[in-house]
């Protein structure tokens, strides 16, 4: 079935069911970012292969929702499906509340798999409707009813996290879990995040695409450790650590019927941000509930000392990698092919030389020319541009190292470019130059520093509709809360939380000019206390990324004495920290690319 037919199915069965609207999120069971084959329901709906969406189909309309990173692709995607483009935060854009409310009757009937929505969402959607006498149906999945082909769940193997690594064992992480509950006053605290989950246990495995989690749910009591997953996942050595603390497993789909068994006296914390709907429905009415987030998110956002030092070392097989393909690159343009996906592939290959690496940690970015305007292009077989000596060529990657995970962007001159794309580029490397160079008060949230990398495209009349930066995991997810740099508050981003030392965070402003170019360089930085003194305690950046800033692509005039030294500086510590991994050729072009200006 094309999109069309497959819409043309649902609504069949939504009138069969009575159903007014269905919302098909872009989440899986625990509301992941990336989410596993088998539920990437919102993409075979639309077409939309985008990570972020949804999609709200009514009897005569259908509209897709995301954000400025997928406006362009979305457009592309969306042609030719019936589907309107919904372009959130922009001016006059209803919200998908705001749309539903509007487009159903009074007594009409919404409905949604109550598993892929989450039970915040659900809420608000159940007030708001109620002024309307809408009734919400969750119990059903109307589009596995005709996805005859759909893709099973991953069965592959989970494995434990070594404490030399995780830096705390399960035990400890815990007892802190435990100890939150009692300070909040609960007996039971049910958590559904894969992140999370694997965080606190130690475990990670190969459920979720580039993220290196398992399916699973867990609700956590002062005496046991109920876990719902697939116990063929777990070897003997997870088995052993879980017996410390009295961990019970049951089958992976029985939370639903456990939850539901969950007796009068207890006190359940729950974070309706991360739980889902049908979850939170599930819970009897006579249990109190306490609403926080989960404790895990704070403690898994500020990484300990061994995490750190793991970071650092991730950092540099990942700038050994990009630097050996940059090298490859600026060597081979124009002498043999390459095209976006052979050339993310050789740098792929250059990280699987590292010692450690597990896999890529997001879809990787291999966009040339106009391309490079769609935030997040992925490049396909239809589109894959053949790169050539001439224009602008970025690369937004990351990999998954037993050490940590690692995201990096970089921008390269393929051959001479205009005075414009030199102007633009050099507006980009001084915002990310300008943030790394900040110096500030503890209590800072990232709203407060995003200006730093903006303001120089600003200066030109120039803005991107994304964050300049977003928490790392640790070996977890590639977008973590609750840190971020951003300039307005996006409540559903969950990404203002007061700066913490040991926190990890990108720092990547862009330029994108649609139909002609994209720019975006980005580094990794650890918040880190300075000095502390009567005005209080200062804070700044190590940066832990290490790859050379083109310098081909760079006008130096643009610059100020500060950012000169500071780029000097970063390209000294570049060649001083990647050069004795390089051969004797790699070596001398990188004294070349790490030059003073």
């Amino acid at each position: 079935m094309n999109i069309l037919e497959r819409v043309s199915k649902l609504r069949q069965l939504m009138i069969k069911q009575g159903v007014d609207a269905y919302i098909i999120p872009s989440a899986d069971n625990h509301q992941s970012e990336y989410v596993g084959e088998y539920f990437k329901t919102r993409a075979y709906i639309s077409g939309f292969t985008g990570s972020a969406g949804t999609v709200v189909i009514t009897k005569d309309d259908a509209g897709l929702w995301t954000d400025g990173r997928y406006f362009i692709q979305a457009d592309h995607q969306l042609e030719g499906t019936g589907i309107r483009l919904f372009k959130m935060g922009e001016p006059g854009v209803p919200t998908t509340e705001e749309f539903l409310y509007n487009s159903i009757q009074d007594g009409g009937k919404l409905g949604f798999d109550g598993r892929v929505i989450a039970a915040e969402e659900g809420i608000s959607l159940e007030k708001k409707l109620s002024e309307k006498n809408i009734s919400i149906v969750y119990d059903t999945d109307l589009i596995d009813t005709f996805w005859t082909d759909r893709p099973a769940m991953s069965e592959k193997p989970a494995f434990l996290l070594d404490v030399k690594y995780a830096g705390e064992s399960f035990s400890s992480k815990l007892a802190r879990v435990r100890e939150k509950m009692k300070e909040s006053e609960t007996t039971c605290h049910i958590i559904t995040s894969l992140d999370d989950i694997a965080w606190l246990l130690n475990i990670r495995g190969d459920d979720v695409a580039y993220s290196p989690l398992v399916l699973s749910y867990s609700v956590i009591t002062f005496d046991t450790v109920h876990l719902f997953i697939d116990k063929n996942k777990l070897g003997d050595d997870i088995m052993t650590e879980f017996a410390k603390e009295n961990v019970i497993i049951h089958p992976y789909n029985d939370i639903y019927d456990f939850i539901k068994t969950i007796s009068s006296d207890n006190v359940v914390m729950i974070d309706s941000k991360k739980i889902n709907y049908a979850i939170f429905n599930n819970i009897p009415n006579a249990v109190k509930r306490v609403e926080k987030d989960n404790p895990t998110i704070m403690f898994k956002a500020i990484k300990n000392e061994i995490e750190l030092e793991n970071v650092r070392k991730s950092h540099i097989k990942d700038g050994i990698a990009f630097t050996k393909f940059m090298y490859w690159l600026k060597q081979n343009i124009g002498k043999i092919k390459i095209t976006e996906i052979s050339a993310s592939d050789k740098l792929e290959e250059f990280r699987a030389q590292q010692e450690g690496f597990i896999g890529p940690s997001f879809a990787p970015i291999s966009a040339y020319k106009e391309h490079a305007a769609m935030m997040h292009y992925s490049a396909t077989e239809e589109t894959d541009y053949e790169l050539k000596a001439e224009h602008l060529y970025l690369t937004d990657t990351g990999g998954n190292y037993y050490e940590g995970t690692t995201d990096i962007t970089r921008t390269l001159a393929l051959g001479e470019i205009s005075n414009e794309l030199k102007i633009h580029f050099t507006a980009v490397a001084r915002g990310m130059i300008n943030l790394s160079m900040a110096k500030f008060l503890y209590g800072v949230r990232g709203y407060n520093l995003d200006v730093l990398a903006r303001q120089p495209i600003w200066q030109l009349g120039i803005d991107y509709k994304c964050g300049t930066g977003h928490g790392v995991g640790y070996l977890l997810n590639i977008h973590e809360g609750p840190s971020g740099f951003r300039w307005q508050i996006v409540p559903s981003k969950n990404e203002t939380a007061v700066m913490e030392p040991g926190m990890v965070i990108t720092n990547e402003p862009g330029i994108y000019i649609e139909n002609s170019h994209g720019i975006r360089l980005e580094n990794e930085l650890i918040f880190k206390n300075a000095e502390k003194n009567e005005f209080g305690q200062f804070m700044n950046f190590e940066v832990v990324t290490f790859i050379p800033i083109d310098l081909d692509a760079l006008e130096p005039s643009e610059l100020n004495k500060d950012e000169r030294a500071y780029l000097n500086y970063y390209h000294q510590q570049v060649f001083e920290k990647i050069s004795p991994y390089l051969t004797n050729e790699e070596k001398e072009w990188l004294k070349i690319y790490t030059r003073e200006i």
